[in-house]
Formats: C-alpha cells, sequence, structure tokens
C-alpha cells in the first residue's frame, strides 16, 4: 500500500524495504518535531510546505524537493491542501545520493519531468516490492537527482532572546520584517546591536536576512494561489513591477514562472 491518508497509521522505520514510497493529499498538517532512520526525499506537485529544523526554515514549493538526511530533525507544516509524495529510503541507498554539506540541513533542489515521473512511479510501489525490481528504476532516479539544480530555499533563525518574541510573531499569516530602524524602535535595541545579532547568529547582514525571507514568504504566498498584487501589497512593496523585479533579481524568473517551472 502506498496511497495514505490522515488516519493511516505510518511508520518508514518499521517497513524493512529498500525503498518504501507513500502518496497523500491533506489539509493543514502539523507533523510535529520528529526524525528517520530513514532518509527522505519530500516532494510536493502541488501546494505548499514550510520545513522546521533547529534554526532554520525551508520552504517547499511546487516543482521543488527536499533530500531530509536520515537522523535530521524536522517539522513539516501544510496549511493548504497539499498533494505531496515521499520517498524514504534504507541506509545502503543514501550514500549513493549526493548530500548537503553539513548532515543538520536539508537540501532542496528542482524536479524535472524525468525526475517528477519516477518520484510518481516510485511513491506508488507496494512496500514489499522486491529489491530486484527496483534497480533500474532506481539507478535512474539517484543520477537525475544528484544532477538537479540546488535551491536556496532556506533562512537560518536567530536565537537570541532580545529578538525571540518578535521571531514568534513572524509565524502570523499577515506578518511582515520590518526596515532595520523600524525593528530596532520595537525590540528597543540599537540598529548596530541588532546588525550584530544577525551577522553573528545567521551569517548574514540583516537586509539581506529581511530579503530572504521576503522570498520565501512571497513562495508560500503565491503557491498558496494569491495573485502578484496581493502578495506586493502584503509584503509592503511599493508597486506590483517592483516586487516582480525584486523576485526575478532573486531566483531569475517572474514569480508566475517560477512556480510552473521545473528545470
Amino acid at each position: 500500500m502506498a496511497l495514505i491518508d490522515e488516519t493511516t497509521r505510518f511508520n518508514a522505520d518499521e517497513l524493512d524495504s529498500y525503498v518504501v514510497g507513500i502518496a497523500a493529499r491533506v489539509g493543514k498538517h502539523d507533523s510535529g518535531m520528529h526524525s528517520h532512520a530513514k532518509a527522505q526525499l519530500l516532494y510536493a506537485p502541488q501546494g505548499c510546505m514550510s520545513i522546521q529544523l533547529q534554526g532554520r526554515k525551508s520552504v517547499l514549493p511546487p516543482t521543488r524537493a527536499a533530500w531530509i538526511p536520515a537522523g535530521v530533525k524536522h517539522c513539516a507544516i501544510m496549511n493548504n491542501v497539499v498533494e505531496y509524495r515521499s520517498l524514504y529510503f534504507d541506509l545502503t541507498v543514501a550514500p549513493q545520493i549526493d548530500q548537503v554539506s553539513r548532515i543538520d540541513q536539508i537540501k532542496i533542489v528542482e524536479v524535472t519531468p524525468l525526475l517528477q515521473a519516477l518520484i510518481e512511479r516510485m511513491s506508488f510501489w507496494e512496500w514489499n516490492k522486491p529489491e530486484s525490481e527496483m534497480t533500474n528504476t532506481l539507478a535512474l532516479f539517484i543520477e537525475e537527482l544528484n544532477q538537479s539544480t540546488e535551491q536556496l530555499l532556506s533562512l537560518p533563525i536567530p536565537s537570541d532572546p532580545r529578538l525571540s518574541g518578535w521571531i514568534d510573531s513572524l509565524n502570523q499569516p499577515t506578518s511582515i520584517v520590518p526596515a532595520l530602524n523600524q525593528l530596532a524602535n520595537h525590540i528597543g535595541a540599537s540598529s548596530k546591536t541588532i546588525s550584530r545579532i544577525f551577522t553573528r547568529e545567521t551569517g548574514m547582514p540583516y537586509q539581506s536576512w529581511r530579503q530572504q525571507w521576503r522570498l520565501l514568504r512571497s513562495i508560500e504566498l503565491l503557491s498558496q494561489g494569491l495573485q502578484v498584487n496581493d502578495v506586493a501589497y502584503q509584503l509592503e512593496f511599493s508597486s506590483d513591477s517592483a516586487f516582480i523585479t525584486f523576485f526575478k533579481q532573486q531566483t531569475g524568473a517572474t514569480p508566475l514562472q517560477y512556480l510552473h517551472s521545473s528545470a
């Protein structure tokens, strides 16, 4: 069985299969912080997920997939109806796949049409499928995944207690990230202090961090079906064209091109 719903009891680590695939359609869902003994590939052909790690947030829009190494604690959050596919790999398979440089991070890649077709097929494999029947498809999958372009769709989260309340507020649907001087007034710390915190804890100047946050948030909103003008307004861009220019500078594509691209 590979097609599951919210009532299905499922634990990939309890299954002995070389590759375990599942397909599901869910509405609002929060997986909670957890990890697997198996490595995981997570893909959403419809909808958008956010993936929380310790001190880092990633966004997974359509046409992208997340490679999650074995043992990495993560939480997948889905706020709109999501059609998703998930593949779990035994540790004898995972080393054949290019890994991120640090074991506590995930890797997000573009999904080509061929990779999408392979994910779709493998997601519906029976859980008792003989390993000998997986070999050719799995080899092609590994080759295609290793050649996929990595996407920088994550954001390090500062942990300084002076920012904790404000960071928590960013989870609200209508939240925004203000300019540095506005944040300084809100926090009650100087702009220099806040700049030092962000550089020290995220490796990014505040303005760069703000731009990345706006990019990830815009991808979430666009994936939920919001129009470009609504996203530009919610994220306080001066105009629709200013938002489109920003988005294209960050991704190399317009918002609509980005969401419908597949390498």
